[in-house]
């Protein structure tokens, strides 16, 4: 057996409505449809695993209520083992998320029990952590708690894939600890600046200890690097897009299922973008993750344009 990708994170109901714009400030738009779906950054990334093959642990929370009841069984359907996944007490985390005609979105996230998945939370689960042959870390839990997880797992020798999302500021500490680095392009300029290309944000990142970055530019593709001078340019695929809820997630799930393979950086990002581009054109977040099959298909059928 493989060792486990463990998925560190939030697990959040989506509620989601779809309008033909995103709103300004103070104005009421009338939306065109509304749905409940699982979703949170961690428990997509998880799902986005499970559904490619890989066996994932999720660590996280929900509440004491309907919301972390339909969580729950929502994993366990589609395979990812929860067993350290906590109940407490008071609400699920949820995302209040609007999704407009052209694919864009904006989302709010209240984290409820995931502002409880605190340090003592994850060294409850030092033994599934130090086993795994990845981790998978976002920052809708709190800080603290993400940088208690890179000093165990730097510990235990376990590679961690770090998705600063919603960005925040870390400390100078954490790069060396961090395998792969993977901000989108509204995140990166928070820790390289603003004017930079690609090429020289990552040049940057790679300065701070870091062994690998990806640098997610949406439609446009993503840059990846890596500390032993490799670096190249991964164009997106071109799908009609219908909604970019957990794309980034899904190609985080998909990077990290390649990479345990043994499949090359550059390759494993090729793999992680397929992946993506079939989750766009599909509604929700969890729910528009691919199996593996899928996105073979997928890559078969774009080998040959």
């Amino acid at each position: 057996m493989p060792k486990p990708i463990v998925v560190i994170g939030s697990i959040n109901m989506d509620l989601v409505a779809r309008t033909p714009r995103i709103p300004l400030a103070g104005e009421t738009v009338t939306g065109t449809g509304f749905d409940t779906t699982p979703g949170g950054k961690g428990a997509n990334q998880a799902v986005a695993v499970a559904r490619l093959g890989y066996p994932v642990h999720m660590v996280g929370a929900v509440g004491e209520d309907v919301f972390g009841d339909a969580l729950l069984a929502n994993l366990k359907r589609e395979r990812v083992d929860t067993q350290a996944v906590a109940r407490v007490p008071g609400p699920s985390g949820v995302a209040q998320i609007q999704v407009a005609d052209n694919a864009q979105n904006s989302i709010v996230v209240v984290p409820g029990a995931n502002a409880k998945v605190d340090p003592a939370a994850i060294d409850r689960q030092q033994t599934l952590v130090s086993s795994a042959g990845m981790v998978l870390l976002q920052l809708e839990i709190p800080i603290p708690t993400i940088l208690h997880t890179l000093d165990l797992c730097a510990a235990a020798e376990v590679p961690v894939m770090l998705d600063p999302a919603p960005s925040a500021p870390l400390p100078d500490s954490v790069w060396p600890r961090i395998a792969w680095f993977t901000p989108n392009e509204t995140e990166a300029p928070l820790y390289v600046g603003v004017g930079l290309t690609v090429k020289d944000a990552a040049q940057r990142l790679l300065a701070r200890g870091l062994k690998g970055v990806v640098l997610k530019r949406g439609a446009e593709g993503a840059h990846v690097a890596t500390s032993n001078g490799r670096a190249k340019w991964i164009p997106a695929f071109r799908v009609k897009a219908i909604d970019t809820v957990g794309a980034g997630d899904c190609f985080n799930g998909a990077l990290a299922v390649a990479l345990m393979e043994g499949q090359d950086p550059i390759l494993a990002a090729h793999f992680a973008s397929a992946a993506a581009a079939i989750s766009v054109s599909r509604r929700g977040a969890q729910a528009s993750m691919p199996t593996r099959a899928e996105v073979d298909q997928f890559l078969h059928l774009h080998s040959q344009e």
